[in-house]
This record gives structure tokens, sequence and C-alpha cells, in this order.
């Protein structure tokens, strides 16, 4: 499975966001996207997802056209978890995460108890079964991005698109988090883009970055090759320097 964006312009209205996008994801793969505020990072997550067109250019999954398949099979192979999502606080979590299956039902939109069973495995899998009769309202802000990560997982997507999952969460969910992500892509053979405002943590957790500047991808590679004081400052307008993690020995960002 591949997602690619193949010299791909993207925009609202008028309005060019991103340009020239040429990248791609492959299965087991984490792609971070990082850049200033406002560069185009969420756009680029949209255009992933099929939400927002392609001025130019085109986004194919698995070698199909994106813009040829069906609101339905897009939901089928693409999962999203969007920014600051508000979940229903009296739903249960169990019946959160079984919203993931509506791509695959049928006419009467009915849970089977193939779905259940699935919607089980999956809350197995990313530990949330232990509250899944709980309210979504009563549950911690890491335990509700598991549950949002369960219903897109739900899916049974070959492409899972994340914009900064770790957003508002302290620092031991965000670990939790994003530790549960590179598992599942491993495990699940997962194509994944996410979006991330912490340097340090792209660098311990994907396996190759895009960074944007000026609308545009400025560079791509490994956290070593884009991650470097004369990129980022470029990027970003500010000097920046760049060491090595002393535990982790990936790049460490400081400012």
């Amino acid at each position: 499975m591949e997602l690619r964006f193949d010299n791909v312009s993207l925009g609202y209205e008028r309005s060019v966001i991103l340009r020239d996008l040429t990248l791609s994801v492959h299965s087991g793969e984490i792609m971070g996207v990082v850049g200033p505020n406002g560069v185009g990072k969420s756009t680029l997550i949209r255009g992933a997802s099929g939400v927002l067109s392609p001025r130019s250019g085109r986004v194919f999954v698995d070698r199909q056209d994106l813009r040829r398949l069906s609101l339905r099979r897009r939901a089928q192979i693409i999962a999203v978890v969007p920014q600051a999502v508000q979940l229903p606080e009296a739903f249960l979590a169990e019946d959160v995460v079984l919203m993931g299956r509506t791509a695959h039902l049928g006419w009467l939109g009915q849970e089977s108890e193939s779905d259940r069973h699935i919607a089980r495995t999956v809350m197995e899998q990313t530990e949330t079964l232990g509250f899944a009769g709980r309210q979504v309202g009563e549950l911690s802000g890491g335990e509700q991005q598991r549950v949002l990560i369960a219903r897109a997982l739900t899916q049974e997507p070959d492409v899972l698109l994340l914009d900064e999952p770790t957003a508002h969460l302290d620092l031991k969910h965000q670990d939790e988090v994003l530790r549960l992500i590179r598992s599942l892509a491993k495990e699940n053979e997962l194509a994944v883009i996410l979006t991330l405002h912490d340097l340090n943590l792209v660098a311990r957790y994907t396996d190759r970055v895009a960074l944007l500047s000026d609308g545009m991808i400025r560079k791509i590679g490994d956290a070593r090759e884009v991650l470097t004081p004369e990129e980022l400052a470029a990027a970003y307008g500010i000097t920046i320097h760049v060491t090595d993690h002393p535990i982790h020995g990936t790049p460490l960002v400081l400012s």
C-alpha cells in the first residue's frame, strides 16, 4: 500500500496554500509533517483524505486516483483522527469506537456481531476495552485520544491520518499515544501521516519527516537529514540549535 502525492497543489477558494507537493508513504511507515503555524499541515491532511480536492496534480492510494473513489470506499481505506475533536460526553466509549464501522454497514445500518468483534479486537489493541462501558465525558484526555484512534482503526483502513494527535496532552499521554501509533503502524501495516508541532517528538517517533515552508516541501528525509539548524532556521525564521538526545540518540532541537 502506498499513499502518494504527485505534484499536488491545495487551497481554498482563490488561495493556494500548498503547491508542488510530491511525497509518498508506504505500509508500516510513519511520515511526520512539520512546519510553522499556518503553513498548511492540516491542509495536507485534508488533501490526503480526499476532503480537499487538488487544484492540480493527483493523490493516489494504492495506485488509484483518490478522486475516482466513492466516498464510502475512501472511508473504508482512509481513516482520519482530526485535531481537537469534541466527543459527545454521554456516549459510551464502545459506541464511539463502533462508529468506525459506518462505511462497512449495509442498508439497515445495524452493527453485526462481526462488527462488534472487530471493535472489541481494536479496543484490546489500543487498551481501551477496560473503559468500553464508561461515558466519554468521564475519560481523561489521553483516554479520549485512544478512543478516537480506536474508532479510526475500526474502519480497518490502509491509511491513517492524524492531525496533532498529542495536542493538549501532558507528557505521559503524549508518549503513550505516539508509542501506540508507532506500534499500530507496524502491526497493522498502516501508511501513517501525522502532523506535530513538537520537533523532538517527531524525531523520536517518525520514520521520515516532511518540513513545510513557504507553501512547499522544503526538505524530506529522515530526522537527521531534515531537523538540522540550517533547515529549521530557514523554515521557522529563528536561530535553532540541534544536538543529540542523551538517551534516545535522536536529534534534540533547542531554540
